[in-house]
């Protein structure tokens, strides 16, 4: 027996299958040549990726090269590249302080999208700040499951609850990112999983209105989902790494 909240999930038929299946592609993208002497650029074109992906999945599609080339000024857009670019900075404080975290991330992403007095603060709902504080306890240490599964629930429950004004999918995918960042799975920030995410749009979204279900059939739908987005992601980071040895 367990008191960890999020153990059943690794009951649920397939899940487990797919969260290794998911850690061991990302391993293996992880030994690509690239990140030898490159690392740093890899890095940075996975947080571009991610970026206007992460906007994309907003309804504000821009195409990559004109976002390179610093050229696209919508705010959404520009929102997610600032989420993308303060993970690293923020990866000590999200297990000590989520809520402030998120606060942070709000900030960044919805800046010149809501009024100063929206920003970093959850809207005015006794339930929302039920589930936040809920939220925030696993981040805490109060699970000790694969920061995959710990990613794809806090992924799944701000995208839920939309906690925040303006583009709470975009402070969402940037928590479970941080989830990746800050447990040591992907310090470096490696992993494109929000790529994965807009390449199987329509499975996300309908992924992401099951898990709201809380049904295990729900919950099941989304892990799967987020386990075949990881793959997704390592395989994009095996793309980069490609193309940056390609241009060097």
């Amino acid at each position: 027996m367990t008191n960890d909240p999020l153990a059943p999930l690794l009951a649920l038929a397939d899940v487990a299958d797919a969260v290794e299946q998911a850690r061991t592609r990302f391993d293996q993208a992880l030994g690509h040549r690239a990140l030898r002497r490159h690392g740093g650029e890899v890095v940075a074109e996975v947080s571009l990726r991610s970026a206007v992906a992460s906007a994309a999945l907003e309804g504000r599609i821009h195409e990559r090269e004109a976002v390179r080339a610093g050229t696209v000024t919508e705010p959404v857009l520009q929102g997610a590249l600032r989420v993308a670019g303060a993970l690293p900075g923020l990866s000590d404080l999200w297990p000590k302080a989520p809520r402030q975290a998120l606060a942070k991330l709000h900030v960044l992403a919805a800046r010149d999208l809501v009024t100063d007095a929206e920003l970093g603060r959850p809207v005015d709902d006794p339930v929302v700040a039920a589930r936040l504080d809920g939220l925030a306890g696993l981040v805490a240490g109060g699970t000790t499951v694969t920061p995959l599964v710990l990613a794809a629930v806090v992924h799944g429950e701000l995208l839920n609850l939309r906690p925040f004004a303006g583009p709470s999918g975009v402070v969402a995918r940037g928590a479970a990112r941080l989830v990746l960042l800050s447990s040591g799975f992907d310090p470096r920030g490696l992993l494109a999983v929000d790529v994965g995410h807009r390449e199987r749009e329509p499975e996300y979204v309908g992924a992401a209105g099951a898990f709201a279900t809380g049904t295990p059939d729900g919950l099941r739908s989304w892990l799967r989902h987020y386990m075949a987005a990881v793959e997704v992601g390592a395989d994009q980071l095996k793309v980069i790494g490609d193309e940056v040895l390609a241009t060097t």
